[in-house]
Parts: structure tokens; C-alpha cells; sequence
């Protein structure tokens, strides 16, 4: 079978099956339930989400030529003004104020970068540096003087609400409470099925509507960037500005609404971070670096909607088995599943004749079996590092694979050839 003639939908979910499967034989093997829970996937959709926002922002971003290393400071500033809109003047409100933030540091990066020529790296830095010290400064002008806020916190922020899809997760519809399809399967207990059936649970139950509006964007997005006249336009600009600038594109102009969208949705990502889907508060420095997280997903996903979903979903895994592993019984399982998949990937270069690699790979696997047959937990600071780590082993192994637009991070002028 060749798989890269396939949709790429469909290439991600059998993926997702793989890994689902894969994770089913190592729960089974190691006696630990939490692998496939229906509360771990449901922990992995809240930690996904910011991180899929941030990657959905790189993506409009980078389409368009400008390398955004800002998303991290354009979700500071959503955080901030989303947890203050929402305290003052209601959770929707701290959605769209939240948002707006981020527009203003996609609108900064874009004056910096398209306008004036700067680094995109260095603007992108400047901004990451700029948004900390911005809202510490209107913590210290205006938290401090709400109830239970302070220099560095804000206080409870209200949240949007959240719902369960009927019918497959056991909602209601008015005063009838619907059957719970999702549920009664997975009390089945069938091999796969049931474990698929636990993880779908957990993705339709008590929803927060903005992770309803974000899994929207995925389709949205790629139906806009390769089935619109607005994305081919803008992705020209991000492959060969010249070319549409022969064609009467206005590159600036597209450029510019592609960053603007970056910063947007990054801030929806900072205030969905504030709400109380995933911590019901703004703390100074709550964002953890998920901007950059997000943009290793944009990377891991290849620039693809799809890919980025698939990349945020993988990497907000570990960060939902971490919430839920009090013994750390699963952390240690989930050594196994990457000894496993760094075997595949052995035996993948090994058919290719990457020499290099699948030794590479082989030595990395046995490594992680050593340490999982050596040890019965493992450090708390491990989960959070695991995401790093996906991102490194991708970019060791994957990346001739890999295609960034062409003129991404290019300086560009008109009239230059």
C-alpha cells in the first residue's frame, strides 16, 4: 500500500489506530488502565487544545512566508486579557478580547517583519520577551485592584461551559437523558474495540465549546488555505511571492492577514489556557512554553491541519496521563510504547536502507527497554519532557520528509527579483 496516495485524514486515523493498538497490547501486558481511559483522552483534548490553536496560528503564519517564533508571547497576551475580559465582562468576552491581544502581537510581528525587513526570529524573540513584561506591568495597573487578584494572578476566571454530545457520550436533549453508546461499549470489554471506545468517550464528554470551535478550525482551515481563492493567494505568498506578485497578488497585504490569523488564534489558545476547562485562573508564566509547543506540532504535521490536529493530540498525551497517574504506573508503560515505536522506526529505515538510522533508532530502543525493565516509576519531570523528545526523534528520522514553504523566513521585497 502507498500511503502517501492516501487522504491525509485518513492516513492520521490509521495512525491513531496503530498507536491505539499499540497501547492496548502495553496496558494489557503492564495491568494499568489509565493507557486508554476514557478520562486520559479527555485530559489530553483540554492540554491539546491550546497547543493545536498555536499550531493552527503557525500554520496561517508560515503559508503566508513568515516564520512566527512569537506564538508563545501572542498566548501570554491572550491569557491575560482573556482572563481580565472574562472577569469584567463575561467569559465570551474574554474569548474575543483574548483573541483580539493576539491579533495586536501578530499585527506588531508583521510590522517588524513585512514592513521593515527584521529577522523573523529576532521579532518573534522580542515579542516572546515583550508580552511578559506587558502583562506584568497591567497585573500590577489593574489585578491588583480586583477582588482576589494580585501582581501575578487573576482572580476565578467564569468559563464558556461545556456539554456532552448526546446519544455517544450520554448527554441529555432537554429533560431526556440519552443512552451512552461510547460507555456501554467500552464496558464490553473487547480487545481494541472497547479501548477505542474508552478514548471516544472521553473526546465527547463535557466538551468545552471553545475545543468544539478549535476541532472545527482543523476542516475550516483546510478547506480555506487549498479549496479558496484567499488560500491559494495566500500560500503563494509563502512559495513564491514573486510569482503572485507578477500575478497582481498585493503580498504585504496577504502576508500581513496571515500573521494577524497567527496571532488570533494563539490568543484564543492563551485564553482558553485562563479558562476553567484547563485552569479556571491567570498565572504569570501559565503558558509553559505551549507557543513553542505548538509550533513543533506545526512542524511534526508537515504545515497540514490535519498533521498539526494529529501532533497536538500526540503531544498533549503525556500532559493528560500526568494528570491522572498518581502511582506512575503509566508513565513507565508509556516507556515501553516508546521502545515499540522507536523499533518500527528502526525497521522502517532499515527497508530503506538508512543504515545510520535504524542503528541509531535500534540503540535509542533498547536504551528506553533497558530503562523500563531497570526501573518500576520514573521521574515526575519526565511526562512533561516526553513532548520534547517526540519532537526531536521526529526531526532526527523524519525530516527529509518534511516540506516548508519555500520561501519561509525569506525577506521579501517588491520589485526584487
Amino acid at each position: 500500500m502507498n500511503w502517501e496516495k492516501l487522504p491525509a485524514w485518513l492516513r492520521w486515523a490509521l495512525y491513531a489506530a496503530v498507536g491505539v493498538f499499540v497501547l492496548t497490547v502495553v496496558q494489557d501486558f503492564d495491568e494499568t488502565g489509565s493507557l486508554t481511559a476514557a478520562g486520559s483522552s479527555q485530559s489530553m483534548l483540554r492540554w491539546a487544545v491550546p497547543i493545536l490553536l498555536a499550531g493552527l496560528g503557525g500554520l496561517f503564519s508560515e503559508r503566508a512566508g513568515v516564520v512566527n517564533i512569537g506564538l508563545e508571547g501572542m498566548m501570554i497576551l491572550g491569557t491575560w486579557f482573556g482572563a481580565w475580559g472574562a472577569v469584567v465582562y463575561g467569559p465570551w468576552w474574554g474569548i474575543v478580547l483574548g483573541m483580539a491581544a493576539g491579533a495586536v502581537g501578530g499585527l506588531l510581528h508583521a510590522i517588524a517583519t513585512v514592513t521593515f525587513g527584521v529577522d523573523h526570529v529576532i521579532s518573534g524573540v522580542a515579542i516572546n520577551i515583550l508580552a511578559p513584561g506587558i502583562t506584568r506591568f497591567l497585573s500590577s495597573e489593574v489585578l491588583t485592584t480586583l477582588p482576589g487578584g494580585s501582581i501575578t494572578q487573576s482572580p476565578r476566571v467564569p468559563g464558556v461551559g461545556t456539554f456532552t454530545l448526546p446519544i455517544l457520550g450520554g448527554g441529555s436533549i432537554g429533560s431526556w437523558q440519552t443512552p451512552d453508546f461510547f460507555g456501554w461499549l467500552a464496558g464490553r470489554e473487547i480487545f481494541l474495540i472497547s479501548d477505542i471506545a474508552s478514548i471516544a468517550k472521553g473526546l465527547v464528554t463535557r466538551i468545552s465549546w471553545v475545543s468544539l470551535i478549535a476541532l472545527l478550525l482543523v476542516p475550516f482551515t483546510a478547506w480555506l488555505l487549498w479549496r479558496t481563492r484567499f488560500g491559494l493567494r495566500l500560500r503563494i505568498c509563502g512559495e513564491r511571492p514573486q510569482a503572485g506578485e507578477a500575478q497582481g497578488i498585493n503580498v504585504y497585504r496577504f502576508k500581513y492577514i496571515g500573521v494577524v490569523i497567527s496571532g488570533a488564534l494563539s490568543g484564543l489558545g492563551g485564553a482558553f489556557i485562563a479558562s476553567p476547562e484547563l485552569s479556571g485562573i491567570y498565572l504569570e508564566g501559565q503558558t509553559t512554553g505551549r507557543g513553542f509547543i505548538g509550533l513543533a506540532a506545526l512542524i511534526f504535521g508537515n504545515w497540514r491541519p490535519v498533521g498539526v490536529l494529529g501532533g497536538a493530540l500526540l503531544f498533549g498525551y503525556p500532559f493528560g496521563i500526568g494528570l491522572r497517574d498518581l502511582d506512575g504506573s503509566a508513565s513507565h508503560s508509556l516507556i515501553l510504547v516508546n521502545a515499540i515505536g522507536l523499533a518500527a522506526v528502526a525497521i522502517w529505515a532499515a527497508t530503506r536502507g538508512k543504515r545510520v538510522d535504524a542503528v541509531l533508532a535500534l540503540v535509542l530502543g533498547l536504551a528506553a527497554a533497558a530503562w523500563y525493565l531497570t526501573s518500576d516509576t520514573l521521574p515526575d519531570v519526565w511526562i512533561n519532557i516526553l513532548p520534547f523528545v517526540i519532537v526531536l526523534i521526529v526531526l532526527v528520522f523524519f525530516a527529509q520528509r518534511l516540506r516548508a514553504p519555500a520561501a519561509d523566513g525569506l525577506r521579501y521585497r517588491k520589485g526584487e527579483n
